[in-house]
C-alpha cells in the first residue's frame, strides 16, 4: 500500500509511519522537514509548508491513502484536499474529541454525539477554536471524499515520544513515590490510548477501507485518576498514597489529565465502532512503563506543567491544614 502521510515525525504521525513502515507499506512523508528530520530513512519525502500554502510538492504522484495528521485549520486541509484531488485513494483525517459539544453529554456516547459550531478560521488555537476548527476540517473531508473519507477522533494519546506530556508527569511522580498531591478528585474517569494502538487502528482502516468517524480510546479497562496514578506507581515499584489538595493550589487551569467534573462524561466515551475495526487494547501498565522507559532514557528533561516539588508541599501543606 502506498501512503502519504501529511505530518508523520512528531509522537501520533511518528506511531503511524512507523507502524506503517513495519508493515511493509511505501510511505512518503510531507512536511516542513523541520521535526525529527533523521527518522525513517526508508521514506520518501515532500517538503512544504501547510501554513504558507507551500504545496508544490504534492502537485505530482499517487497514493492508495493519505493520512492527515497535521490539519488544525480548515484552509490546510481545503488546500491539501484540492491540490492531492482524486490521487489519493481514501483521505484519513486525523481529529480530536474536542469536536464533540459538551452540554447534555452522558457517559457511554458513540461517534454520532452532537459536535460544536464549525468554526472557519481564528487566529489562535485555543479552547474555544480548536474543536469547533476541526469539526470543519472534518465537514470538507467528507464533502470532499465522501465514502472514502474516515475520521479517526481519538482522546488523550499517551505513550513515549508525547510532548503533551500528560501521562508522563504521573509516571515520573509515582516514581518517586510518597505523598502525592492530586488537585483534583481520584475518582474521576480517564481515558488513554496508547500511540501505538491508534496507528494500528489508523493502519487497519486503510487496509479495510473503512469509512465514517472512529473513536480512539483506551484502555480496555475504565480507570480513574486514582487508579492510573497507583497502576504508575506499581509499574515503578515504589509506595504512593493519593492526596486530594485544593484546586487553587495547582500551578496552572489545565493540570495534567485532571478534569472538571462537568467535563467527566467526555472521559467515558465508548469505543465500540474503533474496537470491532481492530483498534488493540495495550495494558496500561504496559504503556506507563514504556512512557517511563522513554523518559528515564531521554534524561528526564523539564516538562513545564504539573507542581514543582516546593509546589507540591506548599499543596501538601494547605491540604493538611484543611
Amino acid at each position: 500500500m502506498r501512503i502519504l502521510v501529511l505530518g508523520g515525525t512528531s509522537f501520533v504521525g511518528r506511531a503511524i509511519v512507523d507502524d506503517a513502515l513495519r508493515g511493509g507499506a511505501e510511505v512518503t512523508l510531507f512536511n516542513r522537514g523541520r521535526t525529527n528530520p533523521g527518522l525513517f530513512p526508508g521514506a520518501a519525502r515532500l517538503i512544504g509548508d501547510r501554513d504558507t500554502d507551500d504545496l508544490t510538492a504534492l502537485c505530482e504522484g499517487r497514493w492508495d491513502a493519505a493520512v492527515d495528521v497535521s490539519g488544525y485549520r480548515p484552509h490546510q486541509v481545503d488546500r491539501a484536499t484540492a491540490v492531492l484531488g482524486d490521487r489519493v485513494g481514501r483521505y484519513l483525517f486525523v481529529s480530536s474529541h474536542a469536536v464533540y459539544r459538551r452540554d447534555g453529554l452522558a457517559p457511554g456516547s458513540d461517534e454520532s454525539a452532537p459536535r460544536r459550531a464549525p468554526l472557519r478560521d481564528a487566529e489562535h488555537l485555543t479552547e474555544e477554536t480548536y474543536g469547533r476548527l476541526k469539526v470543519a476540517c472534518e465537514d470538507h473531508v467528507t464533502a470532499r471524499y465522501g465514502t472514502r473519507a474516515t475520521v479517526v477522533r481519538p482522546g488523550k494519546v499517551a505513550g513515549p515520544h508525547d510532548e503533551h506530556r500528560g501521562l508522563t508527569y504521573w509516571a515520573r511522580r509515582a516514581a518517586r513515590g510518597g505523598r502525592i498531591a492530586l488537585p483534583g478528585r481520584p475518582e474521576q474517569p480517564v481515558q488513554l490510548v496508547d500511540a501505538r494502538d491508534l496507528a494500528r487502528l489508523v493502519l487497519r482502516l486503510l487496509q479495510d477501507d473503512r469509512p465514517g468517524a472512529f473513536h480512539a480510546v483506551g484502555p480496555a479497562e475504565p480507570t480513574t485518576l486514582g487508579g492510573l496514578i497507583a497502576t504508575c506507581a506499581e509499574v515503578a515499584g515504589t509506595e504512593a498514597e493519593v492526596v486530594p489538595v485544593p484546586p487553587e493550589t495547582a500551578p496552572k487551569a489545565f493540570f495534567p489529565l485532571v478534569r472538571a467534573e462537568s467535563l467527566w462524561p467526555g472521559q467515558q466515551r465508548d469505543p465500540a465502532r474503533a474496537r470491532a475495526a481492530g483498534l488493540p487494547a495495550t495494558p496500561l501498565a504496559a504503556t506507563v512503563a514504556d512512557v517511563l522507559a522513554w523518559d528515564r532514557e531521554r534524561g528526564a528533561p523539564p516538562l513545564g506543567h504539573g507542581f514543582t516539588p516546593e509546589q507540591e508541599a506548599r499543596a501538601l501543606a494547605a491540604a493538611d491544614a484543611r
